[in-house]
């Protein structure tokens, strides 16, 4: 390695322990990485829900197998099967 990446690498890392040594900042970052996760979990909540629903509707229909509707919803089959059990209720 060229002095200059080691000079390069050692002032990254001396930067690091600088933030990682400052309170606030491991709390923003907390703070910022708590928020990505609960905005991937509500996205994957509303794919679910939104596959959930084009299976109820398929199942309305009542013209296709639950095969059928966990291909085009992207569902398992006894998920669809569990769907179709709760409208019946």
């Amino acid at each position: 390695m060229s002095c200059s990446n080691i000079k390069m690498t050692n002032s990254a890392m001396g930067r690091i322990r600088e933030l990682s040594a400052d309170e606030e900042t491991r709390r923003l970052a907390f703070v910022r990485e708590r928020a990505l996760r609960d905005e991937v979990s509500f996205l994957n909540d509303a794919r679910r829900e939104g596959r959930e629903e084009v299976a109820r509707n398929l199942i309305s229909m009542n013209v296709l197998a639950d095969a059928q509707i966990a291909v085009a919803s992207g569902l398992t089959e006894s998920e669809v099967k569990s769907l179709r059990t709760e409208d019946k209720h």
